[in-house]
């Protein structure tokens, strides 16, 4: 490897990107977003010494719009309920949907099926690779032989859990865009078409970046004192991004350094 981006081209039966705007119901934006991308990534292999910069998505099929209404729940348990519940069992009050049930509730999802894409991200190390074990080049393989091998550490999804998303490795990103173009007989030079606003991530690029990991039990000590750090670096705060999406011959470019992030005033 010369560089340090991998490339892995994804595919799946359905797929929602929800629009955070949409406050009930889900509505997929028509194409992949870098947080969902980093979240594949993440899912096929992920220390706290490294993180992903998405550079590019390109498409490789769409998919088509399909509506449908499922059952979801209002309610939520807390972490404080589970605490409890962990040490009094007869406690335990599960949260009940379907079917009438008094925490559920239907609600309409705008999803997309059949969609297929080709993930581009730039690996890089964040300030815990401290030590001389902890090399790029050792992370750069170790992503490329897990995903030759389909191993994952839990199953990527497209957008939503219950989504799941097949993967595979890839050399040459364009090349494959191209390959599966003509497998599928449809053009991907497409003209510009301007998508909008679109979520970049959850998290700001930068503080991403730090990463974090918590202290094994030797660094901790036999009695850590109570207000004890329990891990090292920093925690990334949420803190929602945006930019303003294109599609030009079927990529959505998208790198934190080429392109505008947008933060929310006040967030």
């Amino acid at each position: 490897m010369n560089d340090n981006h991998v490339h892995l081209r994804t595919w799946g039966d359905w797929a929602c990107f929800t629009r955070p705007e949409m406050k009930v119901e889900r509505v997929s934006y028509p194409v992949m977003t870098p947080s969902a991308a980093r979240g594949i990534l993440e899912a096929v292999f992920w220390e706290p010494q490294i993180c992903y910069r998405v550079a590019a998505i390109r498409v490789v099929r769409r998919g088509r719009w399909a509506s449908i209404r499922r059952n979801e729940v209002q309610s939520v348990i807390s972490l404080g309920n589970v605490g409890q519940w962990m040490k009094q069992p007869e406690k335990v009050s599960p949260i009940k949907a379907g079917g009438g049930a008094p925490d559920g509730t239907q609600r309409n999802m705008l999803a997309l099926r059949e969609v297929e894409y080709i993930i581009s991200a730039e690996l890089r190390t964040t300030p815990l690779a401290d030590r001389k074990t902890d090399p790029i080049v050792k992370y750069l393989a170790e992503f490329k032989r897990r995903a030759q091998q389909g191993k994952c550490f839990h199953r990527p999804a497209l957008g939503m859990r219950e989504f799941a998303a097949d993967f595979e490795w890839v050399d040459d990103p364009q090349a494959a865009l191209e390959q599966r173009a003509t497998e599928l007989g449809t053009g991907w030079r497409q003209p510009v078409e301007d998508l909008g606003l679109m979520l970049y991530d959850v998290f700001s690029p930068g503080a991403r970046a730090q990463g974090f990991r918590w202290k094994r039990p030797d660094e901790l000590g036999s009695k850590p004192k109570k207000n004890t750090p329990r891990f090292v670096g920093e925690l990334a705060q949420p803190r929602a991004c945006f930019f303003r999406a294109k599609l030009q011959d079927s990529t959505l470019a998208c790198h934190p350094d080429e392109i505008e992030i947008l933060e929310p005033q006040g967030a």
